[in-house]
């Protein structure tokens, strides 16, 4: 248990180290000199990529937004800090971590640039046993989080903070992942920190737990797309990753037009998804996504803007924590560059195709309406 401490910047960083090269992932991640020209991998922070948080990568490729650009999608290992560490050892291009993991690898001089914001509102959450939800978030004073690995800490302190909890009274617990939300039913911790899309896809698991909504108390960023610095200063490169980040935007934007078809197409990728969530739970998980990737809309507009004062305030929160250092400047690790010619997708084409998309039976009977409601 980690209790009342802080997990120090440095082992963060090398938290199961040994477990991030191309040897031990078993070539899933492999050479660079193997990669044709136009070519973009893609690393998730999650340890699998059979989840519904990626459903506009997938959108994408099988309408063919990528065009030519040779894309992949690769699962790496759950480790917190992997998907930063991958990218700055050229063994992916383009991670997707927490604005922590993201913060923490700045800290340690990790040259990274945070190119395409995912999630405009926050989107972690904390859950609770049935009935034991305090009134607030400073409810949490005092009591135990469960985390799937102890580099969450990075994830959940600076959230706290921003919101006026007391960090030095609450208290961490890694039961590992996938485990962790199954202590936390099981009695082990007070709560667990969940994130949306997953808690619709615990309820189907049988995990009914009760929330607090991040979105509802924070104003941090989410997880946003980073790329090595040096690629982002590659006038060569630009194109690529404009038309890359491009047909991200495309998906998100078919998501936001027909949740069920973007739930149905994740699904058809990975049948193994269907054993564990019916069509109307798999729908309301990429609800719950879409609704985070689509947040704060008013202040944004654009799929892929970042709000600057938010990271600001996250970087901010950081340091006074003693989280991170450095005198970096968000502007400098925070570029909302690409986001313009992200967004000159053929909105006309993608409404089509969203419009257009036959659903299956099962995915016609479920209730979007129903389902917003309850978001």
């Amino acid at each position: 248990m980690i209790a009342n401490t802080k997990i120090g910047r440095r082992r963060l960083l090398t938290l199961t180290a040994s477990g991030i090269s191309a040897v031990t992932l078993g070539g899933l991640i492999g050479s660079r000199q193997a990669h044709a020209a136009e070519a973009v991998r893609w690393v998730s922070p999650r340890g699998t990529v059979e989840v519904l948080d990626d459903y506009p990568y997938w959108v994408a490729k099988k309408f063919g937004y990528f065009g030519d650009i040779e894309t992949t999608l690769e699962p790496g290992p759950s480790e917190a800090t992997a998907t930063v560490k991958l990218v700055d050892q050229n063994q992916a291009d383009v991670g997707f971590p927490s604005p922590g993991v993201f913060s923490l690898a700045l800290a340690q001089g990790i040259p990274l640039v945070s190119v395409f914001e995912m999630g405009g509102a926050d989107v972690f959450d904390f859950a609770f046993r049935k009935g034991e939800a305090p009134a607030d978030i400073k409810g949490l004073e005092g009591k135990t989080i469960v985390l799937g690995s102890a580099g969450w800490q990075s994830i959940t302190d600076p959230m706290l903070k921003a919101a006026g909890v007391d960090i030095s009274k609450v208290k961490y617990v890694d039961a590992g992942w996938p485990t962790w939300g199954t202590a936390v039913a099981q009695g082990k911790g007070d709560a667990a920190l969940s994130w949306e899309g997953l808690r619709a896809q615990w309820k189907g698991q049988g995990l009914d737990f009760d929330y607090i909504l991040g979105r509802n108390f924070s104003k941090l960023p989410a997880n946003s797309m980073v790329i090595r610095k040096a690629d982002f200063e590659d006038a060569a490169k630009k194109d690529l990753y404009e038309r890359y980040f491009r047909a991200w935007a495309a998906g998100l934007e078919f998501g936001h037009l027909n949740p069920r078809a973007a739930t149905q197409i994740v699904m058809e990728q990975f049948p193994g998804l269907s054993s564990q969530m019916t069509p109307e739970v798999a729908t309301e998980s990429m609800m719950q996504l879409a609704n985070v990737f689509r947040g704060r809309w008013d202040e944004r507009n654009k799929w892929g803007f970042h709000i600057l004062d938010s990271w600001q305030l996250f970087f901010d929160t950081g340091r006074e924590i003693g989280q991170i250092s450095g005198d970096f400047k968000t502007e400098d690790v925070v570029k909302n560059d690409y986001v313009d010619a992200a967004n000159a997708f053929d909105a006309a084409k993608v409404k089509a195709d969203a419009d257009g998309y036959a659903l299956s039976d099962a995915y016609k009977a479920v209730d979007v309406d129903a389902i917003s409601k309850r978001l």
